[in-house]
């Protein structure tokens, strides 16, 4: 009897570590969201695939560094009016440049800029996704906390309506009260359906971002902290130049430069050195095979060109316009990083006036309450309470979430991950 009690002791224990688990399974974090956005985003997967391809040109350029082979292989048939005869030749020529004005440098300079432009890019699309995804993940997070709190809001209103029922009941009120209160309830159970469309709104949203299915409905696990931290604003425009955009435009001006070194190489002399080897064998009447063995070095100076003049004041006119596209740039991302920051702590300001207007509007209701309660009041500065102490609840949730959204905006401004990082020195 003792044994086959464990059996069902050991039995309830595995399902019960069963469901806790495939509870766990399907919670979600943000950074697990963040995680699943970046496995199944497709935008990210093609960042991370320009990424490979700089990576391949890169290495390409560094080709004119090196040797160059070439081998060579014909076979022929030949037609004469006193012979047919079949010749075949190969050969082999091992080059190399020994100057080119600047040219192989300049285009292995221009690979890895744009090499780092595309890790850039990379990392400005993760910082989007981050972005993405922490929007909609705190928006489910407010919808959700809007329905506790409209079920709170509904519950308030029954109960007053009960109290309205039963001081009618006994005479002590009007039938108008019961049916302010019956008008307010009704209101509460259609704000409470509102708040439970807007919820699936907000979920279908985030599965979208992060590759789920629209009607996935995983256990979001977080809050809204209703906090923040802030940096300071010189710390803020400071970062602001680690911008992806800033340092990419960074590298368009040096790119700009390296392009006017290949307008310039244009203007030297290009040096090579070759070595070849040469064997063609015929049947021909006193021919046999003939060798020819050769190293040499080869120089070409373009004298006059046209064209190259015009290239060169070309590349000029490019470097000055990358240098006016980045300061234009920059100036527009520190007043966009002003304002973030100025947004955030406005949000601040309105979250401590929720905090505090949720505080009175709780007071007034329970007030009211009780006067309504011992016919010190009427029913429409009850009804009038607990519609303040609902807004006030909302306005709060709304608060919270203006707050989080605007920290992320911030986020985003500086290019930064978290802003934790510019407040932890």
């Amino acid at each position: 009897m003792i044994t086959g009690n464990r059996v069902i002791v050991f039995f309830i224990t595995q399902l019960i570590l069963i469901c806790l688990l495939s509870i766990q399974a399907y919670s979600l974090t943000l950074e697990e969201a963040v995680k699943l956005a970046i496995d199944k985003l497709p935008s990210y997967k093609a960042a991370e695939l320009k990424v490979k391809s700089a990576e391949a040109l890169y290495d390409a350029a560094l080709s004119p560094y090196l040797p160059s082979l070439d081998v060579s292989l014909s076979k022929s048939r030949h037609y004469t009016d006193t012979l047919d005869y079949d010749s075949k030749s190969y050969g082999a020529t091992l080059s190399y440049i020994l100057f080119d004005g600047g040219r192989r440098y300049a285009n292995r300079e221009i690979a890895r800029l744009n090499l780092s432009n595309q890790k850039e890019e990379l990392r400005r699309s993760l910082l989007d996704l981050r972005f993405q995804v922490k929007n909609a993940f705190y928006k489910v997070i407010a919808a959700r906390d809007t329905i506790e709190q409209r079920k709170i809001q509904l519950e308030d209103a029954r109960k007053d309506l009960e109290v309205a029922e039963g001081r009618h009941k006994y005479g002590v009120a009007r039938l108008l009260d019961v049916l302010h209160a019956s008008v307010r309830l009704e209101q509460a159970k259609f704000n409470l359906i509102q708040a439970e469309g807007d919820f699936n709104k907000a979920f279908s949203e985030l599965n979208s971002i992060i590759g789920l299915s629209l009607e996935d409905r995983r256990e979001i696990k977080g809050k809204i902290e209703g906090e923040s931290h802030l940096p300071g604003r010189n710390k803020i425009m400071e970062a602001v130049m680690l911008r992806p955009e800033l340092i990419q435009l960074e590298n368009f001006k040096k790119i700009a430069k390296s392009n006017k070194a290949l307008a310039l190489s244009e203007f030297y002399p290009s040096l090579s050195a070759s070595a070849s080897y040469a064997r063609a064998e015929g049947r021909q009447q006193g021919n046999s095979s003939i060798e020819d063995r050769s190293i040499g070095i080869v120089a070409v100076w373009n004298i006059f060109e046209l064209g190259k003049f015009f290239k060169k004041k070309s590349a000029d006119f490019e470097e000055e316009v990358s240098e006016e596209r980045y300061n234009d740039l920059k100036r527009a991302f520190q007043l966009e990083a002003f304002k973030a920051y100025e947004d955030l702590v406005t949000a601040l300001g309105k979250l401590q006036v929720a905090r505090r207007q949720l505080e009175l509007a709780e007071h007034n209701y329970k007030q009211a309450f009780g006067e309504y309660k011992v016919g010190k009041a009427d029913i429409l500065s009850l009804v009038q309470a607990e519609s303040t102490l609902s807004n006030a609840r909302e306005q709060l949730i709304g608060s919270k979430l203006s707050l989080v959204l605007s920290e992320t905006v911030l986020e985003r401004a500086i290019g930064i991950e978290e802003i934790e990082l510019l407040t932890a020195y």
